[in-house]
């Protein structure tokens, strides 16, 4: 069931049982298997498929939602798998969800309102996030993880299956446990895209340098800055913890974590 008011690129594919409603916009080679649903004022990106069941822009799971004309976005190439549920924004996080480009959402994932989604990203199976939440170009989150509304997670991180994520997650970083502690760095993460045995070094000795025991968190940033103001992946890590943040920064569960 098609909406008249909904704008179809071409080569769209919509499945049996699927309904579009009218502020939908679906560009060029968007496919629907079967038992989708996209509704409000939703656009998505060229060539993304959706699998059945599938429930896409409709209402924020927010109390404080009144019905305002919010968004959501998807980019191009993603996959979202059976029974996804990804909802538009709200007045009080700017009116727009937005997902990039080129991510997998595995089955029964969940994006709320307001998250802010970048690229290449993977969702396993019940992975969720909570409103508010931002989460950086190639960071994975493990099956049945839970990231609570407002955190960051860096880019390149890795949240692991079962988590339950309440601080903030730096670049690169990798964390896990019932309330996540980080674990060091994703090193097999950066292995697989690419990153020299170089690289990943020189992000190891910033990293324990940066959560070691001795001196305050302040005078051991400003070392790592000076020691490392050369290396752009160091100084992605030392940004993200300088920016003002609703939550804490999540950090090891002893000092000599590497």
């Amino acid at each position: 069931m098609i909406d008249t008011g909904a704008k179809l690129g071409k080569n769209v594919s919509i499945g049996p049982y699927c309904c579009i409603g009218g502020d939908v916009e679906l560009r060029d080679g968007v496919r629907l298997f079967s038992h989708a649903v996209v509704t409000g004022k939703t656009k998505i990106g060229l060539n993304t498929h959706i699998y059945p069941f599938a429930s896409i822009g409709h209402p924020p799971q927010d109390q404080k939602y009144k019905g305002e004309p919010s968004t959501l976005e998807i980019g191009s190439n993603n996959i979202i798998r059976e029974h996804v549920t990804m909802n538009p924004g709200t007045k009080g996080g700017g009116m727009f969800t937005r997902v990039g480009n080129n991510c997998l959402f595995m089955m029964s994932s969940h994006v709320a309102h307001d998250c802010q989604v970048g690229n290449h990203v993977i969702f396993a199976n019940n992975a969720t996030i909570g409103g508010h939440v931002t989460v950086g170009d190639f960071a994975v989150l493990g099956g049945l993880s839970a990231v609570h509304q407002f955190v960051r997670i860096g880019c390149h991180a890795m949240v692991g299956g079962m988590s339950g994520v309440e601080q903030d997650v730096i670049p690169y970083g990798s964390v896990l446990g019932n309330r996540a502690r980080l674990a060091g760095l994703n090193i097999v993460g950066l292995r697989r895209r690419g990153f020299s045995k170089s690289e990943i070094a020189i992000l190891r000795k910033a990293y324990r340098l940066l959560f070691a025991e001795e001196g305050s968190m302040v005078e051991r940033i400003s070392d790592v800055t000076e020691m490392y103001k050369e290396n752009q992946a160091v100084m992605d890590i030392l940004e993200f913890i300088r920016t003002n943040s609703n939550r804490a920064i999540c950090q090891p569960r002893n000092e000599n974590s590497t």
